[in-house]
């Protein structure tokens, strides 16, 4: 199947609310393909970070610090050189 340049432009053009619910629904249509093994490796990777935090060996921040951070570097790639 393809999908037109005219097709993607309407798409495009459709409200924020309507294209975020499109994204929503092609990202839900792929969790059939996902890859089997990768709930047991988030869950190991969860677990391993908690125990991290819980025996204070990770430092964590606030999440408005971090945001604020990530913003500022967004904000920082996209300033003509």
């Amino acid at each position: 199947m393809s999908v037109t340049a005219e097709k993607i432009a309407e798409v495009l053009a459709l409200p924020a609310q309507d294209r975020a619910f499109l994204a929503h629904q092609l990202i839900a249509s792929l969790d059939n393909v996902a890859d089997v093994g990768a709930e047991a490796q988030w869950r190991e990777v969860i677990d391993r970070r908690s125990r991290d935090i819980e025996g204070s060996r990770v430092h964590c921040r606030p999440t408005a610090e971090s945001v604020r951070d990530i913003r500022a570097k967004l904000h920082a790639r996209r300033q003509p050189s």
